[in-house]
C-alpha cells in the first residue's frame, strides 16, 4: 500500500513539475519574440536640423507625423537667419540637415565642401509681402513708405537674412531704398521683422507672406511683385559632418514627399 502511495505522490510531483516547466517555456518565447509589445524603445538616431526662421511653424507641425513613422528618430530644431545657420555649419556646429531661404548660404557651403552634393535641392518658395499692424489705415502700399505715415520700417540685415536682401531689391526695384534707409530697422530673422510690426514698434516691415499669415495682428497691405527682386527659394541639403547621414537623407526625402507638400502648402508654402 506504501509502495502504491509512494509512486502515485511521485507521478503527481512529475506531472507538477512538467507543467510549470511548459507554462515557464511558453512566457520565454512569448518575452523573447515580442519585446515591442511589452516595452517602448528609445530613439537610436539624434538629427539635427537647421532651418530659415519663416519655417517654424510649417517644420514644427510635420515633426510628430514624422516622427510617428520613424520611433528610432528624435530631432532637434535650430532655428535662426540663413546667413547665422550657415556660420555655424561652417564653425564645425553638429548639424545634419540646413534648410535655407535662399540660394546664397547653400552656394557658400557647397562651394566650401560642406555638402553632399546630391542631397541638395530647391524644396519650397514664398512670396514677399509689405505688412502693417491690423489697424493702421494710412499705409497701402510700398508707394507710401517714404512719407509721414511710416517713421519705421522693418527689415531683415540684407547680409545675413534672406528676406532683408529679397526687400532691399524690392525697395531698390521700386526707387525707394535711398528715400527709406534712413527708417530701416534692422531685424536678426524674418520673425523678429514680424515681432516689430505686430507690437507697433515700426509702422511696416517685409516678411515672406507665410509669415504674415501666422499673425493676427498684421495685415498684408502689397506683395511684390515677383520681377522686383531673386527669385524666392528654400533649398535643403545633407551636411557632410553628419554622423547620420542616411538617417538624415530619409528625413530629407520625406519633406519632398507628397504627404509634407501638403502640409507646407498649408502653411502658405508652393514647391519650387
Amino acid at each position: 500500500m506504501n509502495i502504491l502511495i509512494m509512486k502515485k505522490t511521485r507521478f503527481l510531483a512529475f506531472l507538477l513539475i512538467a507543467t510549470i516547466s511548459f507554462f515557464l517555456t511558453v512566457a520565454c518565447e512569448r518575452l523573447t519574440t515580442t519585446p515591442n509589445v511589452v516595452r517602448n524603445t528609445p530613439p537610436t538616431v539624434q538629427l539635427t536640423v537647421s532651418a530659415a526662421a519663416s519655417l517654424k511653424d510649417a517644420m514644427e507641425a510635420i515633426k510628430p507625423v514624422y516622427l510617428a513613422k520613424n520611433s528610432e528618430t528624435a530631432i532637434a530644431y535650430n532655428f535662426g537667419s540663413s546667413g547665422s545657420l550657415q556660420q555655424q555649419v561652417e564653425q564645425g556646429a553638429p548639424v545634419d540637415v540646413f534648410v535655407a531661404a535662399a540660394a546664397k548660404q547653400m552656394d557658400n557651403l557647397q562651394k566650401k565642401g560642406l555638402l553632399i552634393d546630391e542631397t541638395r535641392q530647391d524644396l519650397l518658395t514664398n512670396q514677399l509681402v509689405l505688412i502693417v499692424p491690423k489697424e493702421n489705415t494710412k499705409i497701402k502700399g510700398f508707394k507710401d513708405l517714404p512719407g509721414d505715415a511710416a517713421k519705421k520700417i522693418a527689415l531683415g540685415e540684407p547680409e545675413s537674412v534672406p528676406a532683408g536682401k529679397y526687400a532691399k531689391e524690392t525697395l531698390t526695384f521700386f526707387k525707394l531704398f535711398d528715400a527709406v534707409k534712413a527708417k530701416a530697422v534692422y531685424a536678426k530673422d524674418v520673425r523678429q521683422v514680424l515681432n516689430y510690426v505686430e507690437t507697433g514698434n515700426t509702422e511696416a516691415g517685409i516678411v515672406y507672406e507665410t509669415d504674415a499669415k501666422t499673425s493676427d495682428r498684421v495685415k498684408i497691405v502689397e506683395i511684390a511683385p515677383s520681377n522686383s527682386h531673386a527669385r524666392i527659394v528654400y533649398p535643403i541639403a545633407v551636411i557632410k559632418a553628419s554622423k547620420h547621414i542616411e538617417a538624415a537623407k530619409q528625413f530629407v526625402q520625406f519633406l519632398s514627399s507628397p504627404e509634407a507638400k501638403t502640409m507646407f502648402e498649408k502653411y502658405g508654402f508652393k514647391r519650387a
